[in-house]
């Protein structure tokens, strides 16, 4: 019997596009849109933000000296987070009617300059009971460590647990935890998947 329902963030509540912020970043620059990501991922620097390895003024420091970029922390953060859009990909009406009778726990790699930004942007968050952060736990999925926290934030084993997530590898990474894993597709898909488990408010009963 499912007894907590865990979320993934990113392109599964929140949906986000990397592009927004290379487009700002390639005017400061000069640097195509195109060539920013293949710039920035064999630094490492992003996986060390969000494993917190690295504090965000030093990540925001050594990335800038790589793209030559010019601007306060403050306005790099402003770019860095303007990837997220604003409309969410599932409801907070599904949300609230998840936690009034199931525990509700988010697990996201991420990093603290995008969240605090999304916990001031989306005040849905305030439904769930745990969040599971890469920064703050000093794991990322698909690591068996952070599925482990996330179990523990939700109070019942693994199998009691009912996990989505929109990348196949983070889903298998849970399923080999015991966890019951499914891939985000759409929020329709994913309220069927609920109501072959759970009942939430007067539409899931």
């Amino acid at each position: 019997m499912i007894k907590a329902v865990i979320f993934d963030l990113g392109r599964v509540i929140v949906p986000f596009d990397f592009r927004r912020g290379y487009d700002r970043i390639s005017a400061l620059t000069g640097i195509p849109a195109t060539e920013i990501p293949a710039r920035i991922r064999p630094s490492g620097l992003v996986e060390r933000l969000e494993s917190g390895q690295i504090a965000p003024r030093e990540f925001v420091r050594q990335i800038s000296e790589l793209l030559n970029l010019h601007c306060s922390y403050e306005e790099f953060c402003d770019i860095w987070s303007s990837i997220f859009l604003p409309h969410t990909l599932i409801s907070e009406d599904l949300l609230r009617g998840i936690a009034a009778n199931y525990r509700l726990v988010l697990l996201s790699n991420t990093n603290q300059i995008h969240f605090d930004m999304i916990r001031a942007a989306y005040p849905l968050l305030k439904h769930f009971h745990a969040l599971v952060l890469s920064h703050e736990v000093g794991a990322m999925k698909p690591s068996p460590a952070i599925y482990q926290k996330a179990v523990e934030a939700a109070g019942c084993l693994p199998g009691e647990c009912f996990f989505t997530d929109d990348i196949p590898e983070y889903v298998e990474g849970a399923r080999r935890y015991g966890i019951d894993a499914v891939q985000f597709q759409s929020a329709e898909q994913i309220e069927r998947e609920l109501r072959q488990r759970i009942a939430w408010g007067p539409a899931g009963t």
